[in-house]
């Protein structure tokens, strides 16, 4: 417990956000009435003024926390985990570059985002390697086990929620490079295929699904270069984000990715030296910081990918231009627009629920009513 007065100074990433609700961030061990109960005597302040629960903070702003007030977390707080220093070691040749709001990782393939059954290694499990002074890292989106690149990790609650809406509003941009067997007739194409979880597969498999019961996907590709009809190079811009989305797209049109048997079979693969891992990478990703600048990150190639480039004659310069970006669709829109509803709804609940866990609510008792003046007895209620 502590026995002294912290003092913080609120980020760029926590602006705006009620006083309650940066505790719950920043300070989760401790409770909403102990806020209330500190904030009714003065001794919780912002910037040496009094505040309440529900004040809004400024990025730039000092709080000031009392000694005293934690207690054990709910279930009891996830310890770290003691690393060994070949897993150190394996996590720090994973970054690309990092500050004080994000980590971006280079993900190589075969190496899971997250864990599950039967899978231990996992990046998730190797971010105890990073924030030792501060709160564990978190991740904000994934990529599958088998495809490589560009992955954003936050290194605290408010840049996770920063970073979390980003994604869910489709204001970062994703840019993924492909090896696709074939050629598209179409160079430049939009893909709007939805999708839906194949029964019988535990969701672990996609399909496309026009019953009226998938959900909308589009995606964005780009022809960069061709080796004859045998193969292509890809660029892939997922304007959604459903699970599997580029594969099963690519798969929809008639050019598997090259490795994913799982949605293209036999044809996915191709003869001779080529490899066959999945072809599939996260090569770039664009996305607004917390501080107001932007983290524009391009991750290398796998081994594997590379090799196969200059096999098919390839030159990753034909793809370093930023390619355009799509103008949405209305389905982008009313995507958007769920996805900041869904937050506002939920940032509502979190305030109803402390606001609910810090008193009693009162209700006045009904007032008798009379009969209404010169009309009898009040009609009830009925459609308008």
């Amino acid at each position: 417990m502590s026995t002294e007065v912290r003092q913080f100074t609120v980020q760029h990433d926590d602006d705006g956000v009620r006083l309650d609700r940066w505790f719950k961030r920043h300070l989760p061990q401790i409770g909403f009435a102990m806020i209330s109960r500190w904030a009714r005597t003065g001794q919780i302040r912002v910037d040496g003024k009094r505040a309440d629960p529900a004040d809004r903070l400024t990025a730039g702003q000092v709080v000031r926390v009392p000694p005293g007030g934690d207690a054990p977390a709910k279930g009891g707080a996830k310890p770290r985990r003691e690393l060994s220093e070949e897993e150190v070691a394996k996590a720090e040749a994973m970054v690309i570059t990092q500050d004080r709001a994000a980590i971006v990782l280079n993900k190589p393939p075969g190496l899971a985002t997250q864990g599950g059954t039967g899978t231990k290694e996992h990046v998730d499990g190797l971010l105890d390697a990073f924030g030792h002074d501060g709160p564990r890292p978190r991740l904000v989106h994934r990529l599958d086990k088998d495809t490589s690149g560009v992955l954003l990790i936050a290194r605290t609650p408010g840049s996770a929620a920063y970073f979390s809406k980003r994604f869910s509003g489709r204001t970062a941009r994703k840019i993924y490079w492909a090896i696709i067997t074939g050629v598209p007739d179409i160079a430049d194409g939009l893909i709007e295929l939805p999708l839906a979880k194949q029964p019988g597969t535990g969701g672990e498999k996609m399909m496309v699904d026009k019953s009226g019961e998938g959900q909308s996907a589009r995606t964005r590709y780009r022809v960069l270069d061709r080796a004859g009809n045998r193969a292509a190079w890809v660029e892939l811009q997922p304007l959604t984000g459903r699970t599997h989305q580029l594969r099963v797209h690519m798969a929809a049109i008639g050019h598997p990715i090259v490795g994913d048997g799982k949605y293209g079979g036999p044809e996915a693969f191709l003869s001779g030296s080529i490899s066959r891992k999945m072809h599939l990478h996260a090569r770039r990703l664009i996305i607004d910081h917390p501080d107001g600048d932007q983290i524009d990150v391009t991750a290398e190639l796998p081994e594997h990918f590379a090799n196969t480039m200059a096999s098919l004659g390839f030159d990753e310069e034909d793809g370093a231009a930023l390619p355009e970006r799509p103008k949405p669709g209305k389905a982008d829109e009313k995507q958007a627009a769920k996805a900041h509803a869904k937050q506002v709804r939920k940032e509502r609940r979190g305030e109803r629920r402390g606001r609910a866990d810090g008193r009693v609510a009162t209700r006045k008792p009904p007032t008798k009513r009379g009969p209404t003046k010169g009309k009898g007895s009040p009609k009830p209620a009925g459609k308008r």
